[in-house]
């Protein structure tokens, strides 16, 4: 999957204008005109309105959980995959490996 860069990206609110920037909090892709510098961040206006209201949008909790969890996720599967390999083999009866159950009788 790749990722589209700004270059081929439009503003938002402005189809004709060529995106300039990303905004951090909400991933859309605006114009020049409609971002402004916030502790050196470029925002959005909505953004920003939000974050001076006291009421900061969500981070994203359950995203960052689960990036979390998934080395753990990896680990397991991995695990589970071996553990059933080696069970799987010993289910092959000893004569194989023995090579007496290739002999004729």
């Amino acid at each position: 999957m790749t990722i589209p860069s700004t270059i081929h990206q439009r503003c938002f609110y402005h189809e004709s204008r060529e995106a300039a920037c990303r905004c951090p909090i909400c991933r859309r892709y605006f114009c020049r005109e409609c971002v402004t510098e916030h502790d050196d961040r470029l925002l959005c206006v909505e953004c920003l309105k939000t974050i001076v209201a006291g009421q900061a949008a969500p981070r994203g909790g359950v995203r960052r959980v689960l990036r979390g969890l998934l080395p753990v996720a990896g680990i397991l599967m991995a695990w589970l995959f071996f553990y059933f390999i080696g069970r799987t083999l010993l289910l092959i009866p000893a004569a194989v490996h023995d090579g007496t159950v290739w002999e004729s009788n």
